[in-house]
């Protein structure tokens, strides 16, 4: 695989201002902080307030990345928003996001990959980028997943939170680049990870609701395992399509969807703790805004720099799976 001579030139990022802790999750449910401290890795959570709505989050994000890189909303030529919980069916979160921005001249779209979205998002982008297409993407992983959690399931309601990463990507000379990715999806293992109704096959009726079938259903021991044998297998594709081995890596951001996960695959790739990002303590699993929040913080607090090699891995629900290698 050709790298891909795209760059992120700005990360921007936004989580809402109430933290949710397991103490209080004490408080709604059946559940411990032991417990679900061992079992995913999580302390807090951020939760949205009830008026701000997921294209809200995502305007938030994406304001501060276009101020970091020195440009103005109507300089956007590409918006993709990578989410699962938009503000409604249509228009798009993309559409939303574009008209809170003022950025008239971009065209806007959603990608629906789960927690895989921020890099399918990425990916896409590139594409445009490169083919000369666009100049510029503004892409964005935002999710307000407690909108669409059921609270009394204690095995789900503990896992997801809210909030948005973004970033601006523009053509690189080559001194930053993407040296390979790997997308992939699996739809047999779909009813495994999904929000049963809402769709077209099982339209909003009294029973679907009073059934809490708008909310997301898990079959936590089939995804975990899954999860465990994807994140390996896609990484290794990229690594070797790079050229590259786990040495190589400067930083693994995995997403944040559960330490043991995580824990699981650095152990795989034998890599130290200090080369492996993790944030899922403080901010639980926010899908496709996962990789974006963590690539923010450590872009932001000066952990990666330029020429480091970056390795992002996602997989969620489809199921979709990810990867890709950034020399950043």
């Amino acid at each position: 695989m050709a790298p891909i001579n795209i760059k992120f030139k700005s990360t921007g990022a936004y989580l809402p201002e109430r933290v949710l802790t397991n103490q209080d999750l004490e408080k709604i449910v059946d559940t411990s902080d032991e417990w679900i401290t061992t079992r995913t890795g999580i302390k807090t959570r951020r939760i949205a307030a009830d008026e701000e709505a997921t294209s809200d989050m995502a305007y938030e994000a994406a304001k501060i990345a276009i101020k970091r890189a020195d440009m103005s909303p109507e300089e956007v030529e590409l918006i993709i928003v990578g989410t699962i919980s938009p503000d409604m069916f249509f228009p798009s979160t993309g559409c939303f996001v574009q008209d809170r921005l003022g950025a008239k001249n971009a065209v806007a779209m959603d990608i629906n990959a789960a927690c895989s979205g921020y890099i399918y998002s990425l990916v896409i982008a590139s594409k445009f980028l490169v083919s000369g297409t666009y100049k510029n993407a503004l892409i964005i992983g935002s999710e307000k997943l407690t909108s669409i959690v059921n609270w009394e399931d204690r095995a789900t309601c503990v896992l997801f939170a809210d909030g948005a990463g973004a970033g601006i990507l523009v053509p690189s000379n080559g001194g930053s680049k993407i040296l390979a990715f790997d997308l992939g999806s699996d739809g047999s293992y779909g009813k495994d990870l999904c929000v049963p109704a809402g769709g077209s096959r099982n339209p909003a009726t009294k029973e679907t609701v009073d059934k809490k079938m708008h909310s997301i259903v898990m079959n936590g021991n089939a995804i975990f395992k899954i999860a465990v044998n994807k994140m390996r297998e896609t990484f290794n594709k990229s690594m070797a399509m790079a050229g590259v081995t786990a040495d190589d890596i400067t930083l693994l951001i995995p997403h944040q969807a559960n330490l043991r996960i995580i824990e699981s695959l650095r152990n795989f790739l034998k890599l130290p703790k200090e080369k492996v990002y993790v944030n899922i303590d403080r901010y639980g699993n926010t899908s496709a805004a996962s990789i974006a929040i963590a690539l923010n913080e450590v872009h932001e607090q000066g952990i990666i720099k330029r020429g480091d090699i970056i390795g992002l891995a996602a997989f969620g629900g489809g199921l979709t799976w990810a990867s890709a290698i950034l020399e950043f």
